[in-house]
């Protein structure tokens, strides 16, 4: 995730995130609970200084890439109970831009990764576009400039297809994995 969603969806989601912190607590004790209090603590903090600015992309983008804040609030993806909940939340996010667009269609793995790699607008753009286009149409059209010079699959890749045949492939060599098979495994039992 980037480091500006992190700050925008705190900014955005940070209350329902921490109302299921808080659920997690109320089912703890002792020492863990505290622990947990504490975390609570801190993510109210990083919610506040992420809703310090106008909610907009270029203010949370300043916020996340040029202050302290910022760059602690995107640790917290790492944290082993707010990072599935802020990536949830980013899927979920993603889901209901395209459903808003009209895509009606269920989002492949695939295609919710194009619009995470992408951001929601420009990887609608793909995910939409007729297949004969998207031979032709350059991967760089839907970067920022940074963006697409430090992603080694957009550059490789060169047209809109050839991304989409590339992230499709890694989606489903992933599925062979043994932690994925474990994880599926896991669920039909």
């Amino acid at each position: 995730m980037l480091s500006t969603n992190s700050v925008s969806l705190l900014a955005e989601h940070g209350g329902r995130i921490a109302a299921a912190l808080r659920q997690k607590a109320n089912s703890l004790g002792g020492t863990p609970k505290l622990v947990m209090e504490r975390k609570i603590d801190a993510l109210k903090r990083m919610i506040a200084f992420s809703r310090s600015v106008p909610d907009r992309w270029s203010e949370h983008d300043r916020l996340a890439k040029t202050t302290a804040g910022g760059f602690g609030i995107h640790a917290a993806v790492l944290d082993i109970d707010i990072g599935p909940l802020l990536q949830v939340q980013k899927l979920t996010d993603s889901v209901h831009f395209a459903r808003s667009k009209g895509f009606s269609a269920p989002l492949t793995a695939a295609e919710l990764e194009i619009m995470n790699l992408t951001g929601d607008g420009n990887g609608f753009d793909i995910i939409s576009m007729p297949q004969d286009l998207r031979t032709r149409v350059p991967t760089a059209n839907f970067f920022q400039q940074q963006g697409y010079e430090r992603n080694p699959v957009a550059r490789r890749t060169g047209v809109v297809a050839n991304l989409v045949a590339d992230i499709e492939n890694k989606m489903q060599r992933g599925t062979q994995a043994q932690g994925a098979r474990d994880l599926a495994a896991s669920f039909l039992h």
